[in-house]
């Protein structure tokens, strides 16, 4: 039947596919949106002095006061924020719909390697947001928020600024976790070796600090350990991954990532 299918055919199912994923990301996001109070309880709960990575950490109780500038600026926050949940929550119905379409021209292993591949992608992503969530927004925004040139000067962020920071981390920290299953591609295709990223871990780890100080700039030097070791972390994995790929391979063996 997929082979008699035409091109025309073929868009037919892809726009079905498309509608069927807007649609469910939009009733998810109306559905979050009349959760407004629990939905902002934990997008604000980051900038609270109790939060649980700080008491944890035993910082120093804080204040954070976040301003509204604009007169729709809450409500299209409000709005942006559930239908991004709302996606999120739909994830994986959307990922069901996509697979579905794109599965017909695989061949069976092609379709087992490709669902673990995706699973496993998608773990780390929400791995990766949960991660920035709980450790590296919160020890970014008391670092930036509380900072200050002249006690004169008196902070106060706006709640567009605070949101976008936290969404835009969010993304980042999402596609920083996807580097063991990038690792694992990579040497499925026998373009990377366990061996090469073990003589190049010491350049790795300086890159691991750079990009670790630029996420979260301050002279803090336990904040800056506690960012870095979970991207070190990654990169360990990776490289075990990596072998671990290699060695499966070698066997003729299918590995799983």
């Amino acid at each position: 039947m997929e082979d008699q299918m035409t091109f025309w055919d073929h868009l037919d199912v892809l726009r079905g596919s498309i509608i069927r994923v807007l649609l469910a990301a939009v009733l998810m996001g109306i559905g979050v949106f009349f959760f407004k109070e629990q939905l902002f309880d934990l997008v604000l709960w980051p900038r609270d002095s109790d939060f649980p990575t700080y008491r944890l950490l035993g910082a120093e109780p804080f204040q954070l006061q976040l301003i509204n500038t604009e007169l729709t600026e809450q409500f299209m926050i409000h709005m942006k924020v559930s239908l991004i949940v709302g996606l999120l929550v739909a994830s994986p119905y959307v990922i069901y719909v996509l697979f579905r379409f794109i599965s017909p021209a695989l061949y069976d292993h092609e379709r087992r390697a490709s669902v673990r591949l995706v699973g496993a992608a998608y773990v780390m992503f929400l791995i990766g947001i949960l991660v920035n969530y709980f450790l590296i927004f919160p020890l970014t925004v008391r670092f930036l928020g509380t900072y200050s040139v002249s006690t004169e000067v008196e902070t106060m962020l706006t709640l567009s600024s605070y949101v976008d920071t936290m969404l835009l981390m969010s993304l980042v920290f999402g596609i920083v976790f996807e580097i063991p299953v990038i690792a694992w591609l990579l040497a499925r295709f026998g373009m990377l070796r366990a061996s090469w990223m073990s003589a190049y871990r010491r350049h790795a780890i300086v890159a691991i600090l750079i990009i670790s100080a630029i996420i979260t700039p301050t002279s803090d030097i336990m904040t800056l350990i506690v960012v870095s070791l979970p991207i070190w972390l990654l990169y360990e994995i990776s490289i075990w991954i990596v072998a671990f790929t290699q060695k499966h391979d070698a066997k003729g063996v299918e590995p799983t990532p």
